[in-house]
């Protein structure tokens, strides 16, 4: 099989793309024929700081095709079938081996590009607002990192939930891309002082709910947006850098923070059913993941790249 892999840890130009042997079926194994990796940030940040488990090792965690083959156990899938497939790594190849409790179907009137993006954007931004966070109509989230994949299918959840949606992002230019997504008001976080917006837009009371993606960047001016009692959900994280939560800042709002790790829960029936109902809203036009660009695998150095440094609009694609 065509596949990317590195060997150790480090930035984009650690990848190598070549061939290596074909996965090996296990019992409860589904084998998809790739058609559509989805880079997720994640991928990006275990290349930098988690030592690769074996060698060669081959990144990615989700990418959508046809089945193949499947192992002697699985009764859900069989040669053929339009899936998402999900695993810890294994998903920058020609051929993705992923556990059955990890496959996820498709609809026959969704097609399997924007089908590789569902379930650890739209995943993590469904248990970020609703599942922890119990968002409810009316509230106001303020999104950090809005333009990325899980930012942008947080603001379409949250708009179509009835909240006021604030969200951050590097320019004028791209906030004014989200607004067609759902995006309420805008802050250029380059410019512009969070918290203050987010006071002055919420009448000083400060916002319901803070979704961050950035990894805890100025989390001391996202807990000030925050209201007393409000909800910091702590989501993705760009580089390996360990952030830190002021103990006493915590205490004087009475905040509530929820770690989300939506990854840690996708092959519980709920996950299940969550992502066959995100499924069905983008194949009927309700959610809708933007593509910044596609690469072809054999090209994974400059796509890793691409959505390390690129500012993408949502996600980046390759191609076996």
């Amino acid at each position: 099989m065509k596949a990317a892999w590195y060997t150790e840890n480090g930035g984009p130009e650690v990848m190598q793309y070549g061939d290596l042997p074909d996965p090996e079926v296990q019992a409860d194994t589904v084998v998809i024929a790739v058609e559509w990796i989805s880079i997720e940030g994640g991928d990006l940040l275990n290349r930098l700081v988690s030592p690769p488990r074996v060698t060669p090792f081959v990144p990615g965690y989700q990418a959508a095709g046809r089945v193949v083959e499947v192992g002697s156990g699985v009764t859900r899938f069989r040669a053929g079938d339009r899936v998402i497939g999900f695993n810890w790594n294994g998903s920058h190849t020609s051929l993705f081996a992923v556990p059955e409790k990890y496959c996820y179907p498709v609809p026959d009137d969704l097609d399997l590009k924007a089908a590789s993006t569902i379930p650890v954007a739209f995943g993590t931004a469904s248990d970020a607002l609703f599942e922890f966070g119990r968002l409810q109509p009316g509230e106001t989230v303020l999104i950090q990192g809005a333009a990325g994949g899980v930012g942008l299918a947080a603001v379409q959840l949250a708009a179509k939930a009835g909240a006021t949606v604030i969200g951050t992002a590097s320019s004028d230019a791209r906030l004014d891309r989200l607004r067609e997504w759902g995006l309420d008001h805008g802050i250029n976080y380059r410019e512009q002082d969070i918290a203050k917006v987010c006071r002055d837009l919420t009448a000083g009371k400060g916002v319901d709910m803070v979704l961050d993606m950035a990894g805890g960047k100025g989390v001391s001016t996202l807990l000030q947006a925050l209201r007393y009692r409000g909800r910091y959900e702590v989501i993705g994280a760009a580089t390996g850098d360990t952030p830190r939560f002021e103990f006493f800042e915590l205490i004087r709002r009475s905040a509530t923070v929820h770690a989300i790790s939506f990854g840690g829960e996708m092959h519980t029936p709920r996950a299940h059913a969550l992502i066959a109902s995100i499924a069905r809203r983008m194949a009927r036009g309700d959610l809708v993941m933007p593509i910044e660009r596609v690469f072809p695998l054999a090209e994974v150095v400059e796509a890793h790249r691409f959505v390390a440094e690129g500012h993408p609009f949502g996600r980046v694609l390759m191609q076996p």
